[in-house]
């Protein structure tokens, strides 16, 4: 139960080496993907996770083992959190950049087709931000956790803000 199968440096070893796999595979899935889970999604988070199991702790199944593993992967994490936040060159290597997708009321189709993103998504984004249309976006941003801001036209503002007003005048 608590003795090892397998030497014990191994497991930082192999933590850290699917720490950086997963990592990698995630910046290059790309930020959509991070900022909307779906069913398959989860099933596919799911199966990850079972099949990076075994290469992390191979043939072990004692409850140490598994501690040192889980461990490692915190520490990692911890490690990682601080070191990119002292150096920004490093939280945009691993996070990226926010992509424009709308300026100035106009798609920039070059820049939605390289998110993934497409105009009904950004229908949606608009509408949850309060905005009934693209026609009525000035500014629409993917920020690097996938999510999507929306800035409204002037008028889409000022309509809103009476609105509230208006909303709360009738309470």
């Amino acid at each position: 139960m608590f003795n090892p199968s397998i030497p014990w440096w191994q497991f930082p070893v192999r933590g850290l080496i699917v720490y950086a796999a997963l990592v990698l595979g995630l910046r290059l899935a790309g930020k959509r993907e991070l900022g909307q889970m779906t069913p398959f999604d989860l099933v596919v988070i799911l199966l990850i996770a079972n099949a990076v199991q075994n290469a992390m702790v191979g043939p072990d199944t004692s409850v140490s083992g598994g501690l040192v593993a889980v461990g490692t992967l915190l520490a990692v994490n911890f490690a990682w959190s601080r070191l990119s936040t002292a150096v920004p060159g490093l939280r945009r290597l691993a996070q990226g950049e926010p992509v424009l997708l709308m300026a100035d009321g106009k798609l920039l189709a070059d820049h939605m087709r390289r998110a993934g993103i497409d105009s009904s998504e950004l229908e949606q984004a608009a509408r949850e931000h309060g905005v009934p249309g693209l026609g009525e976006v000035r500014q629409a941003v993917l920020e690097v956790d996938g999510s999507i801001s929306i800035i409204p036209s002037t008028a889409t503002v000022h309509q809103t803000e009476r609105r509230h007003r208006q909303q709360r005048a009738h309470r």
